[in-house]
């Protein structure tokens, strides 16, 4: 049985709408964090131009190959195995990365390890779509916002939404540009960064 999560049927529509216009000239994008597999079969039907590369733990392969066996999408790839704690990603180079809720289920270093992760694989002018839910001047957006922030910290300490101003400014030292901050349904946020160019020791990307 294919697993299924409500909140992929609820959020896919107005998702699809921001990924059509930012993705539109980019071609090769990886999914962090696939979960179901729902997300992947959405919108790689909507979005054929793109190759949309699936990741997750491995233990949630199955349920991912088992959309994409239904779907038979000829652009949508087998999900890779990809934990933000790996040294190196299975992956060298995309330039286009989509990513939803997952930075408030993992801890603040983890979160920098993902990061610093995207930077390495982004391609010169690549964007970056994260989707969740963000805090604001270190405040919540919602009152229900705050109430999912208190059940995540009841799982696990670690966890809980994100500062804006937080995120922005390590994607920022990771030569990030935020580009977009686009309001979206139940209080939730689609940030988008472009890979900016950095010079170094004799290297040069964008």
């Amino acid at each position: 049985m294919k697993p299924f999560a409500e909140s992929c049927e609820k959020n896919k529509v107005p998702i699809l709408a921001v990924l059509k216009e930012v993705f539109a000239e980019h071609r090769k994008l990886l999914e962090i964090a696939s979960g179901t597999g729902q997300h992947a079969v959405y919108f790689g039907r909507e979005l054929p131009h793109l190759l949309w590369q699936t990741s997750e733990l491995v233990e949630n392969h199955a349920g991912i190959q088992a959309w994409l066996d239904e779907a038979n999408l000829p652009n949508v790839l087998p999900p890779i195995a990809l934990n933000v704690n790996d040294e190196n990603w299975p992956v060298s180079s995309v330039d286009a990365i989509f990513n939803a809720n997952t930075v408030h289920i993992i801890s603040w270093p983890e979160v920098e390890r993902m990061f610093a992760h995207i930077s390495r694989v982004l391609t010169p002018g690549g964007c970056v779509c994260l989707y969740g839910p963000f805090n604001y001047g270190g405040s919540f957006t919602s009152e229900s916002n705050a109430k999912f922030d208190a059940w995540l910290k009841s799982r696990d300490s670690k966890s809980g939404i994100r500062d804006f101003e937080a995120i922005c400014q390590l994607a920022l030292s990771l030569n990030l540009n935020l580009v977009h901050d686009i309001e979206m349904p139940s209080n939730n946020r689609m940030l988008v960064w472009e890979a900016m160019k950095k010079i170094g020791k004799g290297d040069i990307r964008g």
